[in-house]
């Protein structure tokens, strides 16, 4: 049987995104008060604890997102203020274990969009320390961090423009490790006939971000989309929220 629980975010408008981090054992939550909120499961009481809050942005706060954890305690925001920032959490005085004493550090902010940002993620931990994020101006920008003992040092290395309004993305899963990088980008642009779900694929001879794919099946604007984790499959399964829920497989071109 499943219980319900709920929790009094204090958050003082609508929360936009939820994100558990590798271990399932903290929670970033973020809103339309521009402030950002991390939680604590408390495993043996059932419940979450409030550990920090501060306001992120300067607009609405639409998703938040977790490093892995192999690059230290780190998140990524975006906003309606045209801005992704990334913040890392940075250990302060204490016992072991204990976070009471941590707080949040704004380590750079990424201002190459000229709209609103709507989505932001990481890479998969096998291609290091990347961010990809999308924006309303139609265009994916994706950063690496080249020293990643130092957050504060981000570059540009990819800037796609997909020609319409983006609303979401996400990346593969990479297994078998020598697959390679995609990006599946989702838009809410409601104009007939504009694709609304595009894969792209980074080409290792081009250095470049190919389209390989604007899947025709999906007709709505949509709101969020993901890649399933590939288990052993022999073909990826993309998840698409939109008018309708859909499940699509992509098989490998041969």
């Amino acid at each position: 049987m499943f219980v319900a629980r709920s929790i009094n975010t204090e958050h003082k408008d609508l929360i936009h995104d939820v994100a558990y981090d590798f271990y399932g054992t903290r929670m970033a939550t973020c809103s339309s008060d521009h402030t950002v909120r991390i939680w604590e499961a408390d495993i043996a009481a059932g419940n979450w604890n409030n550990t920090a809050q501060w306001k992120a942005h300067s607009g609405s706060v639409w998703k938040v997102t977790w490093a892995n954890p192999e690059f230290g305690q780190v998140i990524a925001t975006c906003s309606f203020d045209r801005t992704a920032v990334v913040w890392e959490e940075v250990v302060g005085e204490g016992t072991p274990g204990d976070r009471s004493g941590n707080h949040w550090v704004k380590r750079t902010t990424l201002v190459d969009s000229r709209t609103s940002v709507t989505d932001v993620k990481f890479a998969p931990k096998s291609l290091g320390l990347i961010l990809a994020t999308c924006s309303a101006d139609g265009f994916v920008r994706i950063y690496e961090a080249p020293d990643v003992m130092n957050l504060t040092q981000w570059s540009l290395q990819h800037e796609i423009c997909v020609k319409v309004s983006c609303s979401c993305i996400t990346w593969n899963p990479i297994y078998p490790r020598h697959a390679p990088p995609m990006v599946a980008v989702g838009s809410d642009d409601s104009t007939p006939d504009t694709p609304k779900v595009m894969l792209y694929e980074y080409n290792e001879n081009s250095r470049r971000w190919l389209k390989i794919e604007s899947l025709q099946e999906v007709t709505e604007p949509v709101n969020d989309l993901a890649f399933a984790p590939n288990l052993g499959r022999s073909f990826h399964m993309l998840g698409i929220a939109c008018k309708d829920m859909k499940i699509i497989a992509l098989e490998p071109q041969r």
